[in-house]
């Protein structure tokens, strides 16, 4: 697999990279990424594909479930760093369909620390089983489970807001949060938060 992506990394600098050479050029002096990007770790999501943005636009941080941890001082460094030094405009959680992170909210796992991470997105599992009878046919298994990685996706902005920086850029109107939700069997990005 190595020298797959070598070869691919020789067939981007030889296409899209001498294609757009004074753009990497520029990139060289600095970043000034107007988006903050959360999004999940999951390998079908490329994240500058699916919105068609040039490097240098999104500041991604990734992890499984696209979440917005409290407590967290990879998570809080991020969002210092985008929002104190890159001065982002734009804080994006993206969640996605078929998502490993919420299927595992409903098993039993002997992993050391999945679960643990998972905990900061189970409170999105109860609000959605509060609302719904529990499914009983395939097509209702999706639709919950649709319906708890878009509700993740707003528990994810709610504990994004309770950091003491986004509060700040938030009342002083420096930055905007949105969530959004991607479709892999369409390719749709669409806003749900």
């Amino acid at each position: 697999m190595i020298d797959k992506l070598l070869e691919g990394n020789r067939k981007f600098r030889e296409g899209f990279f001498r294609e757009n050479l004074d753009h990497y050029r520029e990139l060289t002096r600095g970043q000034s990424p107007s988006v903050l990007w959360i999004g999940c770790s999951d390998s079908r999501i490329q994240t500058g594909n699916i919105t068609q943005t040039m490097p240098g636009t999104l500041f991604v941080h990734r992890n499984v479930g696209n979440i917005a941890p409290m407590h967290d001082w990879n998570f809080a460094s991020v969002l210092e760093y985008a929002i104190r030094h890159l001065k982002v405009k734009e804080i994006v959680i993206c969640g996605h369909s078929d998502c490993g992170a919420i299927k595992a909210l409903d098993k039993e796992s002997d992993d050391a620390y999945i679960p643990l991470w998972l905990n900061n997105a189970v409170e999105a599992k109860k609000r959605v089983d509060a609302r719904i009878s529990p499914p009983k046919t395939p097509e209702e298994r999706k639709a919950r489970s649709e319906m708890i990685e878009k509700e993740n996706i707003a528990l994810q902005i709610e504990h994004l807001k309770r950091y003491p920086i986004v509060k700040e850029a938030l009342l002083k109107k420096e930055v905007q949060v949105h969530g959004l939700y991607y479709d892999l069997e369409t390719g749709m990005l669409t806003k749900v938060a």
